[in-house]
């Protein structure tokens, strides 16, 4: 059966990186085919719309969508939304996924694989803003309901449930939000006891950020809210590499899912070919673990580490590499 991946370029590198993921996808050998759609803010100022109807089409018929990313403007434009947000609202993909391993270069650290599960769909990032009618005040709504935060702590649990060391960390500022971090803490640790073979810890998110920097190992999975997620899944790219290799997935109930590099559309560098591509190179292997093609996505994760063993290395990495040679280099290891 011919699975179908639909690749959204979007802005800036995402140009650049996601052409690169999709040679290494057909490098595979495995049935796939490849629809290209627009997306972002480029194809707003071109049609109005961030996210066309046909781009919304192509992702419903495909079994999996790779997206490069989006160059949000700072200020508010009206008619624009941030095609991500748009995304994981529309298809209620409520779970995004940030792993986190060391790489065989210098200055990674080492012994560090951790996965952030992160509530994809409410928090800060609800929408719910407002100013006061003299302009001066803004209020930002942070919603946190139950039943998000049970979906999510499901997502995490049953995740850690597979993975070797069986913990999970939750994260949480539950000692000064006591409403909402006292909620999300409730649900969580409700879960929590559905799964008695996995260990459960909680932690401030402040401390889980020191934590992260002083002992990442000491983390397997964390879940937490959509902001701290965000945040500290950063934080964690940092330890290994930086955002130039790191890949998430965006889930949810339904059939549709994206994957896509975390490192925005970095325009000081578009269209330079000095992207690197790694992030979304992995992304697709998130992909492919998704699509239950699991060998294939340990081959791709095994080619980038063999590569980065070699020393071929991007400029954001120490090295000189350019994008295509980097890329190169994978197939090669392919």
């Amino acid at each position: 059966m011919t699975l179908t991946i639909c690749l959204i370029s979007g802005d800036g590198i995402g140009k650049e990186v996601i052409p690169a993921a999709a040679r290494v996808l057909s490098a595979l050998g495995l049935p796939l085919a490849f629809i290209e759609a627009d997306g972002g803010w480029e194809c707003f100022v071109k049609c109005g719309d961030a996210l066309p109807e046909a781009t919304l089409n192509a992702i419903r018929a495909a079994d999996a969508t790779l997206f490069g990313a989006t160059q949000s403007p700072m200020g508010k434009v009206d008619g624009y939304r941030s095609p991500v947000l748009t995304l994981r609202k529309l298809f209620d993909l409520y779970a995004n996924l940030r792993p986190t391993r060391s790489l065989p270069i210098e200055g990674t650290r080492q012994d560090v694989d951790l996965l952030i599960v992160r509530e994809n769909t409410e928090g800060l990032y609800s929408g719910r803003e407002r100013r006061t009618a003299d302009g001066q005040t803004a209020i930002t709504e942070r919603v946190i309901t139950a039943a998000a935060t049970e979906r999510i702590a499901r997502v995490a649990f049953r995740l850690a449930a597979r993975r070797e060391r069986r913990t999970v960390t939750i994260v949480h500022k539950a000692n000064v939000i006591k409403e909402g971090d006292g909620l999300f803490r409730e649900v969580c640790l409700r879960v929590a006891a559905e799964f008695p073979q996995v260990r459960v810890n909680e932690m401030l998110v402040d401390a889980c950020a020191m934590w992260l920097v002083r002992d990442p190992s000491r983390f397997d999975v964390i879940v937490t809210e959509n902001l701290f997620g965000d945040i500290l899944s950063d934080e964690a790219a940092g330890l290994v590499g930086g955002l130039g290799v790191a890949s998430s997935a965006n889930i949810g109930a339904g059939k549709v899912a994206y994957f896509e590099p975390v490192h925005g559309s970095a325009p000081d560098i578009a269209g330079q070919g000095i992207a690197n591509p790694i992030g979304a190179i992995l992304s697709a292997a998130m992909l492919l673990d998704h699509l239950g093609a699991a060998e294939a996505a340990r081959r791709v994760e095994s080619a980038v580490q063999a590569v980065l063993r070699d020393g071929v290395l991007t400029r954001d990495l120490g090295g000189t590499a350019s994008t295509t040679e980097m890329t190169n280099a994978i197939l090669r290891r392919l």
